[in-house]
């Protein structure tokens, strides 16, 4: 009987995870460069449909992305030695998924093979977000969109 060997997400943790396979398992949606609240009595985090400005709310995908946690000052980086704001993600983030022991999504690009199946499934920021350069920053709080549960 031959022996099927598990994808790299299923056989390592996070933190066994090489810098490559950990840049595989972003999904692309964009949620996490989205402004957000956390509610310093309760914990609850409140996204709001509005991005960071370095955000390509097309593709999905960070302009700077090298540069951004220098030009961002609040950006949100989450890796293998600091999952302290693992809480900040979506649900549907692999990152947040895998750290709680839960398994990919099937809409994800490492499972579906495909990496629009994130956009057209609706699991994205992608036609949903207003660029910050268009918000005031006091009314930031006007544009929430979703609370992580």
């Amino acid at each position: 009987m031959k022996s099927e060997k598990k994808p790299f997400w299923e056989a390592k943790t996070l933190v066994q995870m090489t810098p490559i396979e950990w840049e595989a398992l972003c999904d692309g949606c964009a949620l996490c460069c989205l402004h957000k609240f956390e509610d310093e009595d309760t914990g609850e985090v409140f996204y709001t449909n509005v991005s960071c400005r370095l955000l390509d709310t097309r593709s999905c995908r960070c302009k700077s992305y090298r540069e951004r946690l220098t030009l961002i000052k609040d950006c949100l980086k989450i890796h293998s030695e600091n999952f302290a704001r693992m809480h900040l993600l979506p649900n549907s983030c692999a990152y947040r998924r895998l750290w709680e022991g839960k398994k990919l999504n099937d809409w994800h690009p490492l499972v579906s093979n495909d990496p629009e199946t994130v956009h057209s499934e609706g699991i994205s920021a992608r036609d949903k977000v207003i660029p910050e350069e268009n918000v005031h920053p006091d009314d930031l709080t006007k544009f929430i969109f979703f609370k992580v549960e």
